[in-house]
């Protein structure tokens, strides 16, 4: 098991009771998709170690409140603190449209309306306050914003995301 075949869901933000049960911050538009999970994986030492859940429960907005079959009190709920949550891939809602999930677009090559192929998209930018296209395209790196209204297509049979920058804008990356 890899990190890369997981995608993060959230951390374990705080206790819930003396009986080990803790609140899990999720990272989500959707919570609801997530309150009926049998297992997680939580990131302890740099490793993902599944967590079987015996009952978990939407608090208030995105916020999962879990009872752990093996964390019995406060002491192994206190170990977890801070954890990180992770699910495998597989389990990600399938997106359709012109919705995707960062890490399926990496590797697709980005072509412009206007300019033709740019490159093949190597990252995503989302440290930013607007999440950029990361585009290799042979000797420089290429930054397009990922801004709906640029996003015409996402053709995920062959692999390309179809974009309409303002005119100028990949030519001034390429400077």
């Amino acid at each position: 098991m890899q990190k890369k075949d997981f995608f993060y869901l959230g951390k374990i933000v705080k206790k819930y009771s003396f009986k080990g049960e803790v609140i899990i911050k999720l990272d989500t538009d959707e919570p609801e998709l997530y309150q009926d999970l049998e297992f997680i994986y939580l990131d302890l030492n740099n490793k993902l170690l599944p967590f079987f859940i015996k009952k978990s429960s939407l608090q208030k907005g995105n916020q999962l409140r879990v009872d752990f079959e093996d964390v019995k009190n406060e002491v192994d709920a206190d170990s977890l603190l801070k954890s990180e949550v992770y699910l495998p891939l597989n389990l990600l809602p399938e997106l359709s449209g012109n919705k995707f999930y960062y890490h399926e677009v990496i590797g697709y090559e980005l072509e412009d309306v206007n300019y033709g192929k740019v490159g093949e998209i190597i990252a995503v930018n989302d440290k930013v306050a607007q999440p950029l296209f990361v585009v290799d395209n042979k000797d420089k790196e290429i930054l397009v914003p990922m801004i709906d209204d640029f996003i015409k297509k996402i053709d995920r049979k062959n692999k390309k995301v179809f974009v309409e920058t303002p005119e100028g804008l990949i030519e001034m990356n390429m400077d």
